[in-house]
């Protein structure tokens, strides 16, 4: 064992236990953590020796690339590219992406993190597979966050990831989730041992224990120690008032022994410590441009300052630093300019750049032109935190003017896009507003607005309507497709705020979207002519116009439908058209998919959870919050924070829970989810026959009524108002729900209005009403509303005596709200079966129940048809772990194929 691992029995175990857990096709990954010269290095490279059998990839971090997107990733994964043209299109196309092979759309860093999982899958059916990353703190922010994905979402590969870094806090969100083993100092009994073993004469028991005691156990600083002082020194050090300075004493130690080579040693050590990636070609076309002796390289290796190979390592971070400090600021620019001039005739403008950044002084516009290109390329890649960094950095470097607010509006717009939020900020805030163009004011606007839903911010979300419709105004006549793009965003910011909105009325909103259509009849012009007629006149009136525009979104194809996406949805629920927001939502998520845009396949999610609370069913908006999870999780966020408060209404969640949430969620901006949540939670009360509460609950939202959310809302008031001895206001109500019902033709629509006519029935008419109701809903495919008639209608039939007709009734809406995930529902039904004298019973098994949500998830989509791969990108997991689980399903469920697990799943999602 080597000197510097004595006393780290327990942490060479753990990382000997992944590595062995990966020979036998069980994935894990850690990071291993600690300050400089703790033995992290030691420790991996200790751990993967000598392994027969495994295959072993070895990257590092460098400084000189933490600023190049993805430039750390290429180096790890470079060497499979004919794995990578076998991988499936979306994986594939990605990972080209990152690997320079092609021009186009920028990949979601998260797609390319999918990629990697799939190819390291790949690579480990060949054999099992270690890759060993070191200096993780090093590594561009981008490879950063795809290893840290990979590193969640290795499951049944064959495959161990292990990282080492430094302390750094800004590490610890990156890892969130991945195991992580804290290197410390050696404890005192191995710290004297290794101490002792490195010194050449004896030295005092007592000395060891004080010096072992100041360094913190540092392996490298005691073997340092050891080497460079005398053991008088070293004495001398132990028994003074002062611990030992090791970080000091080191520095200024490996200083004066820069200082004691000769010059051209000085000259090449320099060079080299700017260099930051070690690349040995690099540096000696670097040196040969300065005129530097070729043999200074092999001096400074006898004197055991650096060791020389494919790439220059320094013995020790302080030997850098020292090498780079000892030299005056117009030499270290001289060093950079030539290893600028090297990297471009090496055909590396990255790094050119980067050095020519270093090297310059002041303001050089052409040397931020050169930056603004790598950051182009940056963001070609998907690199958007590298782009934000390089951007920012040539704004530095430009001139005050234009130019340079520019850059640092698109800096602040990469940053956003990254999701670096605190970083936008920054950049924004010493941008005069005042003296920028209309365009450049929309766009720092646009990205204020983006800032605020990232933190949270009330007062953002409550003014982002009205300062994206003066954002749209700054563009109008300039630029036509942001004028459009920021109005859409406008309505969206609506849908969020709901009746929190401030500074714009929603009769101002619908015409500035007219307006915005105008001079145009082009997918974008009819779509916000859709919503103006959404805003402005009402459903009965807007319904030629909201078809127009849901016609015009079904001829989007790919990334096209994804600024659209709130939009359809409001289109398509408007017209009272399940069917067609279904297809859309699922047009949305694939096409996010396929874009690799992780965001809005969150996005995406989301909205059909809470669309499913509205016509579909609370199992399927489960199933969608559960979805969302596992994406939050891939990303590296807490999946158990995800709250859809008006699912949460449909289960058993306590009233005040659910109440505390919605009411969090107002003041925190979001209206929209505060209203669905006192809305669902009035459904509840309708289901446990809280009438009353149910009135009070869903009158301020019918008295203020907002776009096409109120109206899906009627039916269930006029339920309350009715049972709650309000008739007149029901009655008026119905007429509102029967006019939209005749103005959308919609089956949807049409049975709940029906039902809203039967209770406002005189006598035995309600019963036809009922039965028609239900057939409508049966049509439109809305399962718990058809249920819901039925079980009316099983209630009236009960209360007239017709006992079996009941039964008949309520037996099939029970089955059909417990299919469903209608809790509520289904235990009125049960109270009402009961009544009429059917013993009660327990209600049905679910088949889910023996399976974690995970399990349950995949099978259903297994269920449904989908391949391992398809499963897998659906859930972000590799086909590998999607296999491991359908085994576990299979074992559970006392099945052997997918056409047995179809029979447990009929269609999939039961419903």
């Amino acid at each position: 064992m080597p000197d510097d691992l004595l006393g780290r029995d327990d942490e060479l175990h753990r990382v000997a236990t992944l590595v062995r857990d990966a020979r036998n096709g069980i994935a894990g990954a850690l990071v291993v953590r600690g300050e400089a010269g703790i033995g992290k290095s030691a420790l991996l490279a200790a751990s993967t020796a000598a392994l027969d059998g495994l295959g072993v990839v070895r990257t590092d971090g460098y400084e000189a690339e933490s600023g190049i997107a993805y430039a750390g990733l290429h180096r790890l994964i470079g060497p499979w590219g004919t794995l990578v043209e076998g991988l499936a299109s979306p994986y594939r196309t990605a990972l080209r992406s990152v690997l320079g092979g092609r021009d186009g759309t920028a990949a979601d860093r998260f797609l390319v993190g999918l990629g990697v999982l799939e190819l390291l899958s790949a690579a480990a059916r060949e054999r099992p597979l270690v890759c060993v990353v070191d200096d993780v703190h090093w590594l561009d922010a981008e490879t950063v966050a795809v290893l840290a994905f990979v590193a969640r979402r290795l499951g049944a590969e064959a495959v161990a990831l292990l990282m080492a870094c430094r302390d750094d806090g800004r590490l610890d969100e990156n890892f969130a989730g991945v195991p992580v083993l804290p290197l410390t100092g050696l404890d005192p009994a191995a710290g004297a041992q290794l101490l002792v073993a490195s010194l050449d004469d004896g030295v005092d028991p007592l000395v060891v224990a004080r010096v072992v005691r100041a360094t913190g156990g540092n392996p490298l600083a005691l073997v340092d120690l050891a080497r460079e002082l005398t053991t008088q020194e070293l004495s001398e050090s132990a028994v003074g008032e002062e611990p030992v300075p090791v970080g000091r004493h080191l520095e200024a130690h490996y200083l004066a022994r820069v200082r004691q080579t000769s010059p051209a040693v000085q000259e090449w050590l320099l060079v080299a410590a700017a260099e930051a990636t070690g690349t040995a070609r690099l540096v000696s076309e670097a040196c040969a441009g300065l005129g530097i002796d070729p043999r200074a390289a092999d001096e400074a290796e006898e004197l055991g300052l650096v060791a020389l190979g494919a790439t220059v390592r320094f013995r020790h971070p302080l030997v850098r630093s020292a090498a780079y400090g000892a030299a005056p600021g117009p030499d270290r620019r001289r060093a950079h300019r030539a290893l600028s001039d090297a990297a471009d005739a090496c055909a590396l403008p990255e790094l050119a750049a980067w050095h020519a950044s270093k090297a310059t002084v002041g303001e050089d516009a052409a040397v931020a032109d050169r930056l603004e290109a790598v950051a182009d390329a940056a963001g070609a890649r998907g690199g958007f935190v590298s782009r934000a960094r390089v951007l920012g950095r040539a704004a530095e470097l430009t001139p005050p003017g234009p130019s340079r607010d520019r850059r640092v509006v698109a800096a602040a717009e990469a940053a956003v896009a990254a999701g670096a939020a605190q970083v936008g900020a920054t950049l924004l805030d010493g941008l005069p507003d005042a003296r920028l163009p209309p365009v450049e004011r929309a766009r720092v606007t646009a990205v204020r607005v983006s800032l605020g839903l990232f933190t949270g911010d009330p007062d953002v979300l409550a003014h982002a309507t009205s300062d994206l419709l003066a954002a749209a105004e700054q563009l109008r006549g300039i630029e036509p497709e942001r004028e459009r793009q920021a109005l859409v965003r406008a309505f969206e910011y609506t849908l969020v705020a709901e009746r929190s909105r401030r500074g714009v009325t929603l009769t101002e909103l619908g015409r500035r979207l007219r307006e915005g259509s105008a001079g145009s009849d082009d997918a974008a012009a009819r779509v916000l002519r859709a919503l103006g007629a959404l805003v402005l006149d009402g459903t009965e009136d807007a319904v030629p116009a909201l078809r127009r525009g849901l016609d015009a979104l079904r001829t989007l194809e790919g990334p096209g439908v994804l600024p659209y996406a709130s939009a359809g949805v409001a289109l398509a629920t408007a017209l009272w058209d399940l069917a067609a927001r279904t297809a859309w939502l699922d047009q949305v998520t694939q096409a996010a998919r396929d874009a690799g845009s992780l965001q809005m396949v969150d996005t995406g999610l989301w909205i059909s959870s809470l669309a499913e609370l509205t016509g579909g069913t609370p199992r399927r908006a489960g199933q969608y919050v559960e979805q969302v999870r596992e994406l939050r999780r891939a990303i590296g966020y807490d999946g158990e924070h995800v709250v859809n408060v008006a699912f949460l209404a449909w289960t058993d969640a306590p009233r005040t829970q659910v109440e505390a949430v919605a009411v969090a969620a107002g003041q925190a901006g979001y209206g929209g989810v505060e209203s669905s949540g006192r809305a669902a939670l009035a459904v509840r009360d309708l289901a446990q026959g809280h009438y009353r509460d149910a009135y009070v609950a869903l009158r301020p939202l019918v008295d203020d009524p907002f776009l096409q959310v109120t109206p899906l809302q009627l039916p269930d008031f006029v339920e309350a108002a009715v049972r709650s001895g309000h008739d007149g206001e029901a009655v008026r109500h119905v007429g509102r729900v029967e006019r939209i019902a005749d103005a959308t033709a919609s089956p949807w629509a049409r049975g709940v209005a029906l039902r809203c006519r039967a209770l406002v029935a005189p006598g035995t008419a309600s019963t036809d009403l009922l039965d028609a109701s239900a057939e409508a809903l049966d049509e439109a495919g809305a399962v718990v509303e058809a249920a819901r008639s039925r079980l009316l209608l099983g209630e009236s039939l009960r209360r007239d005596r017709r006992r079996a007709e009941a039964r008949a009734r309520l037996r099939s809406a029970l089955a059909f709200f417990e299919d469903a995930g209608a809790a509520a529902f289904a235990e009125r039904a049960r109270t009402e079966l009961e009544a009429t004298g059917e013993a009660r019973g327990r209600g049905r098994a679910e088949t889910p129940s023996l399976l974690t949500p995970r399990e349950e998830t995949v099978a259903r989509l297994a269920a449904r048809g989908e391949t391992n791969a398809e499963i897998g990108a659906t859930l972000f997991i590799s086909a590998n772990t999607v296999d491991y689980h359908l085994r576990k399903v299979f074992q559970k469920l006392g099945v052997s194929s997918r056409r047995q697990l179809r029979e447990r799943f009929p269609d999939g999602t039961t419903v």
